[in-house]
Parts: structure tokens; C-alpha cells; sequence
């Protein structure tokens, strides 16, 4: 019976813990570059990296099953801002790649880090091929795509899983997901593709938001703080979708991505943000979160 209790607030905080993250990432990305020196700005998004990758290694030493996800979803964080979507502005700057512009207003719609990240759709693929065919998971997305592939032989070919720790599949799947967001999103944008404004862009954004209800009534039956922000992560990315693609179209005014013009509004999702993660920290303290 409690197993079937819907765990409302639970999942509500999760949900908008993990939902916070989303703006206030862009919003940090965008500060450091109008307040940083360019070689300050590179050394610095370098110990960011490190230090995500410093905080999901020390996830593993850690006690408890919410500790362990909260440190993996910080380092990963940390780890996609760092060492991703850092990296690739500098050798796209570097390398003198050109920003896709508006021909009508002459507005910047997509930087030059995001124009060559659909480059990385073959290692999304390797890294695919490997839980698709080598890790037992608990991934609905995955494990479709095993029925699909492996039918009746799925428990023969996928015999076991990894080793798991807690904090490293929370930073895998915090990756993996938004490395796929971004991915659909590019070649979404991309008119030699579908185009920003195709109906087929405006179909995937209306898809991953009803996924997104889906993913969220899955979540509502977790009672366990880890096993429902892991799951959150999910339902925030796919419901990130359409969020990114209405931005896209103008239909609403994306404030993470001037936060200097939104300091007030800025303030109260980091105040909402820093609450709810104190909260989390304090229930981790308690034997009955883990």
C-alpha cells in the first residue's frame, strides 16, 4: 500500500529542484562571459569541469541514496557547463566558427558552440550501443529500444549491468539526457534539416511535453528522495524541450539568457533554487531519505 502512495510533495520538489537548475545554468554561463576576461573565462570553466567530475567521483564514497544522487547531479552540472558547453565556445571561437544570425532582424539565434555540437551525434551513438546492448538499466528509453532490437534474446544478450553507483548513473543519465536534448534541438533548429519554425519542430516540442506528464506520473510513485530526483531529471530535460523551442519561436521572453535585465526575477528562482536544496540536505541527515 505505500508503495502505491502518490508521493506528491516529494515529487513536486524534485521536480523544481532539478527544473531551477535549468535557468540558473544559462544564466551563470551568461554572467561569466560579460564579467570574466577570455583567459580568465577559459581557466575557469576548465576548474568547473574539474570540479564536477571531482564532486561524482566523491559521490561514490559517500553514504546514502540521496547524498549519492545529489552529488551526481551537482557534479554533473558542473561537469556539462565546465567541460562541454565551454569547451566547445572556445574552439568554436577559436576556430573562427560563425553564429547563426536572424536575416531579418540580425539577432544572433544560435551560437557557434551549439551550431557544431550536432557534430558529436556519432559518439552519442557509441555511447548508445553500449547501454543499448552491454547495461541492464532502468531507463524506459532504453529498454524499448532493447525490446525493439533484442526481442526475445534481451536477457541473453544484456545478461547483467554495471557496477552501480548511485552518484555515476546520476551524472550518466543527467548527461546522456542532455546531450540527446541538445542533439533533437540542433537538428530540430537546423533548416537544412526541419527548420525552427516546421511543424515537425513544433510536434517534437508538443510530444516531449505530454512525455513529460508521463515521466512525471511515473515519478509520483517513487517514495524514495533519490530514486524520485533521478527520476525528475528526466521529466525536467524532456519538458525543457518545448520550453527551449517556444524561446526559439518567440513566444515567450527567455530571462535566464539576460539575466543583467531580470536581476529580481533571477533572484527568486535562485532563493526558491538554494531553499529547496537545503531542504533536501537536511532530509539526507535522516535515516529515513536513504
Amino acid at each position: 500500500m505505500m508503495k502505491n502512495k502518490l508521493q506528491w510533495g516529494k515529487s513536486i520538489a524534485s521536480f523544481f529542484l532539478v527544473l531551477f537548475m535549468m535557468p540558473l545554468g544559462h544564466a551563470a554561463m551568461i554572467i561569466m562571459e560579460h564579467t570574466l576576461s577570455l583567459s580568465v573565462l577559459h581557466y575557469s570553466a576548465f576548474a568547473l569541469g574539474l570540479a564536477g567530475i571531482m564532486m561524482v567521483i566523491r559521490s561514490v564514497y559517500v553514504k546514502g541514496d540521496t547524498r549519492q544522487t545529489l552529488w551526481g547531479l551537482a557534479g554533473g552540472m558542473f561537469f556539462w557547463t565546465g567541460w562541454v558547453e565551454f569547451l566547445f565556445q572556445y574552439f568554436a571561437n577559436r576556430f573562427g566558427t560563425q553564429p547563426q544570425v536572424d536575416p531579418i532582424s540580425g539577432e544572433i539565434v544560435t551560437k557557434p558552440e551549439y551550431l557544431i555540437l550536432p557534430a558529436t551525434f556519432g559518439l552519442w551513438m557509441m555511447i548508445m550501443m553500449l547501454y543499448v546492448f552491454c547495461c541492464r538499466t532502468g531507463c524506459d528509453f532504453i529498454r524499448w529500444w532493447q525490446k525493439l532490437l533484442l526481442g526475445k534474446r534481451k536477457d541473453e544478450i544484456v545478461s547483467r549491468g554495471f557496477k552501480r553507483h548511485t552518484g555515476i548513473v546520476t551524472f550518466m543519465e543527467l548527461v546522456m539526457i542532455m546531450w540527446t536534448s541538445y542533439l533533437l534541438l540542433m537538428f530540430c533548429y537546423d533548416d537544412n534539416f526541419i527548420g525552427d519554425h516546421h511543424p515537425v519542430t513544433l510536434i517534437i516540442g508538443l510530444l516531449c511535453l505530454i512525455a513529460s506528464i508521463f515521466i512525471f506520473r511515473k515519478q509520483l510513485y517513487i517514495p524514495t528522495w533519490g530514486g524520485n530526483i533521478r527520476m525528475a531529471i528526466a521529466t525536467v530535460i524532456v519538458f525543457w524541450t518545448p520550453v527551449e523551442i517556444m524561446g526559439r519561436i518567440n513566444l515567450f521572453k527567455e530571462i535566464w539568457i539576460a539575466p543583467f535585465e531580470h536581476i529580481f526575477e533571477m533572484t527568486l528562482i535562485l532563493a526558491a533554487f538554494v531553499l529547496l536544496a537545503t531542504l533536501l540536505i537536511f532530509k539526507t541527515r535522516t535515516p529515513r531519505t536513504v
